[in-house]
């Protein structure tokens, strides 16, 4: 009997980052019913600056500056970093002991109920540097998410197979190396697809607070000048990043996955 027979039959290939047939489809609908309309607002009394036609959000987007997406781009990824490492200490710090679990639990959940807003409004009293704030606020959002479902996994984890582990007497390392984190691995991709579209839309309103570079700031400048136009070009950024992201989150995720059907 082979390898493939006797393990199950492992995909050699890997979910690509074209787009299917129908989302190109739907898109390209999507377009020419917005082209349609640009041509059709003023007949219907609508300015023509508040649906500009596809050309003009072209050309908005050439004139995008680079350094405003790697800025957002950085921040982004920065704040998901530090959130994850310290979500993911705090979840199993919190899982080892029953009596730290009781008392930050209540605590992070909290956090989690607190509107984006307000913590924008506390970063803005509390700290005097941008990067600071806008740190802070993806930390607070963000870092909330992985920790309780990191914790959840762990909890879910069979108790069978938990004590059947400890009776080897393994070390904390290995407890989790062998036994939770095979198991919390398919949790921890969902919370990196739910938390990179949490911080994208964080991070712009953040941004829109006292920041001088970045898409929010840029949107907020766009907004000033009612530049439609720009707004929408600003806006497909931020979803292509979306999505750019996403994808190397699932490439990474098929890749340590393959055994799953």
């Amino acid at each position: 009997m082979s390898h493939e027979e006797l393990h199950g039959s492992i995909p050699a290939s890997y979910p690509s980052l074209t787009f299917p047939r129908q989302t190109v489809v739907s898109l390209l609908v999507f377009a020419a019913v917005w082209e349609v309309m640009s041509h059709l607002a003023p007949a219907l009394g609508i300015p023509p600056f508040a649906i500009p036609s596809l050309v003009r959000i072209a050309r908005s987007i050439a004139t995008i500056t680079p350094i405003d997406v790697v800025v957002t781009l950085a921040r982004v990824i920065g704040a998901l970093a530090i959130s994850f490492v310290l979500g993911v200490a705090m979840a199993m710090a919190m899982y080892r002991s029953e009596a730290l679990e009781k008392y930050l639990h209540p605590i992070f959940r909290i956090l989690m109920a607190v509107p984006v807003v307000s913590w924008i409004l506390f970063a803005v009293l509390w700290f005097p540097g941008v990067e600071f704030r806008i740190g802070f606020v993806l930390l607070v959002v963000c870092g909330p998410v992985f920790l309780v479902d990191t914790h959840d996994a762990m909890r879910s984890v069979p108790r069978e197979l938990r004590h059947m582990m400890q009776s080897f007497r393994p070390t904390t390392w290995q407890f989790f190396r062998k036994l939770m984190l095979p198991a919390i691995v398919p949790t921890i991709f969902t919370s990196w697809k739910v938390n990179i579209s949490l911080a994208i839309r964080v991070v712009t309103i953040a941004e829109l607070v006292g920041a001088v570079t970045g898409i929010g700031h840029q949107l907020s400048v766009a907004q000033e000048l009612f530049s439609v136009a720009d707004v929408f070009a600003w806006t497909i950024v931020l979803v292509a990043l979306l999505f750019l992201l996403e994808a190397i989150v699932a490439q990474i995720e098929a890749r340590l996955l393959r055994w799953r059907p």
